[in-house]
């Protein structure tokens, strides 16, 4: 079960990046409340609010399930959530983004 937290906590935590980087930075950004979902732009503020809550709920899940901070095999799974989201955060967002 840990292994599974850690990989979305790993997850919440890599996609909460994007979202307060642009909040911060008063640019607009694609959120699951945009119209269309995922793909129309959202204002800073909410993306700041789903920012902030993705890194919430990142902490609360390494918090319940605590992870030692080594590079060792307990920490593969959280490192792969990162890596799957921004993987597949990049893909979805560079399709998005070169649409006119």
């Amino acid at each position: 079960m840990h292994y599974l937290a850690h990989f979305f906590a790993g997850a919440f935590l890599c996609n909460c990046i994007p979202h307060v980087a642009c909040a911060l930075q008063g640019s607009p950004f694609q959120t699951p409340f945009a119209k269309p979902r995922g793909v129309g732009n959202s204002s800073p503020l909410l993306n700041f609010l789903w920012g902030f809550f993705n890194f919430v709920v990142g902490l609360f899940l390494l918090a319940a399930f605590p992870i030692a901070t080594a590079l060792d095999p307990e920490c593969l799974p959280l490192l792969l959530g990162a890596f799957a989201m921004g993987i597949y955060l990049s893909l979805h967002f560079g399709k998005v983004r070169q649409k006119p």
